[in-house]
């Protein structure tokens, strides 16, 4: 038996102070609103409201004008906006304000507003019924109500100034995953608050890169693949990317400014944990930064002539999200795609016969087979003996139906919708992925919590006899999913 794997066999990490019934998830908004809003009309000054704030005891304002939502003023617009810049405090309010704030409905949950703060480096959103003003949270009644702090890591991360420092931020991430373990979040929405700081710290290494070189000479946008682009990392990951530039871009005249900054956030995500792409499908290799026709004309390609390469570049590049940039760029880019990939009977089969390369591990009596060499032998490879198979299905219905979505439970809900697939059948499949998503997090929360590098690799006898059996389900669930699926699509019916 392999003794670090040993070692980790234990019940779920439960961190100092983390209490499962304090998830985010379950949590409406509405719980956080502890008073009415502080409201102001936009012709205040600015003096008469930083003593009222005084009075009050808030770090925040809101401006109302008939009744609506006009804008939003905090302690920090007073500091940077006026103090700082010794502005007339006579002026009104208005001036000094963010018009037309991000805002969260009353009955959301918690988790979404933690995740409008965290993506968006924002740490007061006003809370709206319908039109009506309810409340304001901030990121302080987030983190007090709970442990996890995804917001106040997101907002460090774009504090710093050099490299060195975001990679002490990055390193807060395994930490951020182990409390939402303990929490017992769900894989989806672990998923996304670890993407999050992925965005942040690609994001910030952007402008970093933008401050040293100069504004971009063209537009461009920064562009994630795999599983970035779906919100379904987690602590163990490498980086996918690439860049898509405005057609405008000339190689003579700015080649050189595309390709130090992208050299540079890849060497800063690599130096933050997010180690370089084997296959090198980064945006620091030249054929995946390059202007948007170029783009247009890989994916022409690889529908019209779905070879084995292409079809790996496929399974990467059709699943993007823009982090940064014009994202306008990739917006067009990908209508274009997908109407190019529905309906492509002969372009579909063979993502699906791509699909169904990684097989669930399985034994021919449907008992859980672990690998029986090389470095991992004796464990199951969650990865890509479970996620994934389902990650690879729900991309197939989707290109299939010319669905926009990219997130992997989005997708199979898009297949449902669509017909693609019954409603008990992506419920299954969904419920599965779920499953072995939570069961990949928590082991590598054990690892983590032994100082171990956390990885994919689970020993059967790490789980209890209960939990085997629900891996055996869900891998049985897979299984038979990508059969019906292989008939369908490999027979030419779609």
């Amino acid at each position: 038996m392999n003794a670090s794997l040993a070692d980790v066999r234990a019940a779920p990490i439960k961190p100092p102070g983390v209490k499962a019934e304090t998830s985010l998830m379950s949590t409406p908004v509405s719980m956080l609103v502890r008073r009415a809003p502080v409201t102001l009309s936009p012709g205040t000054s600015i003096r008469d409201a930083a003593v009222l704030m005084s009075e009050q005891g808030v770090s925040s304002v809101l401006i109302v004008e008939q009744g609506l939502l006009f804008g939003l003023v905090t302690d920090r617009d007073l500091r940077n906006r006026v103090v700082a810049p010794g502005m007339d405090t006579a002026s009104p309010i208005a001036d000094i304000a963010t018009l037309a704030p991000m805002t969260i409905d009353i009955n959301s949950p918690a988790f979404d507003a933690m995740m409008l703060m965290a993506r968006h480096n924002i740490h007061h959103v006003p809370v709206l019924d319908g039109t009506r003003i309810v409340g304001l949270i901030t990121a302080a009644d987030l983190t007090e109500q709970h442990s996890t702090s995804a917001v106040y890591l997101a907002g460090d991360i774009y504090k710093q100034r050099t490299v060195e420092g975001l990679k002490q931020a990055s390193s807060r991430t395994g930490r951020l995953q182990q409390v939402l373990a303990a929490a017992d979040a769900s894989a989806y929405n672990t998923g996304h608050v670890i993407t999050a700081i992925t965005d942040a710290l690609t994001a910030r290494l952007l402008q970093l890169g933008e401050l040293a070189l100069g504004p971009p000479p063209v537009d461009y946008v920064w562009v994630a693949a795999g599983s970035q682009a779906r919100n379904e990392q987690t602590a163990r990951t490498d980086q996918d990317n690439c860049m898509v530039i405005d057609d405008a871009f000339d190689e003579l005249r700015h080649g050189a400014y595309f390709k130090a900054l992208a050299e540079f956030v890849c060497a800063g995500l690599d130096a933050c944990g997010y180690v370089y792409c084997p296959g090198e499908m980064m945006a620091k290799t030249d054929a995946w930064r390059q202007p948007r026709q170029n783009w247009v004309e890989y994916f022409a390609r690889w529908t019209d002539q779905p070879e084995p390469k292409a079809l790996m570049l496929t399974c990467v590049f059709f699943d993007l999200r823009a982090i940064h940039g014009c994202t306008a760029l990739l917006d067009g880019l990908r209508d274009g795609v997908l109407k190019r990939t529905q309906g492509n009977s002969i372009f579909l089969a063979h993502m699906v016969g791509n699909a169904l390369s990684h097989q669930p591990a399985l034994g021919f009596f449907k008992g859980l087979t672990a690998q029986r060499s090389g470095e991992h032998k004796g464990t199951i490879d969650l990865k890509h003996n479970g996620i994934v198979p389902v990650v690879d299905l729900a991309r197939v219905y989707a290109l299939a139906g010319g669905d926009q979505a990219v997130n992997t439970h989005d997708r199979l809900l898009g297949a449902s919708a669509g017909g693609a697939i019954s409603e008990q059948s992506a419920r299954d499949l969904r419920d599965a992925f779920e499953f072995m998503g939570t069961m990949r997090i928590q082991h590598q929360a054990r690892q983590m919590e032994q100082g171990l590098p956390p990885d994919n690799f689970l020993e059967p006898q790490e789980v209890s006899n209960f939990e085997r059996t629900q891996l055996k389900d869900a891998f049985t669930v897979v299984q038979t999913l990508q059969s019906v699926l292989g008939q369908r699509f490999q027979a030419g019916r779609f």
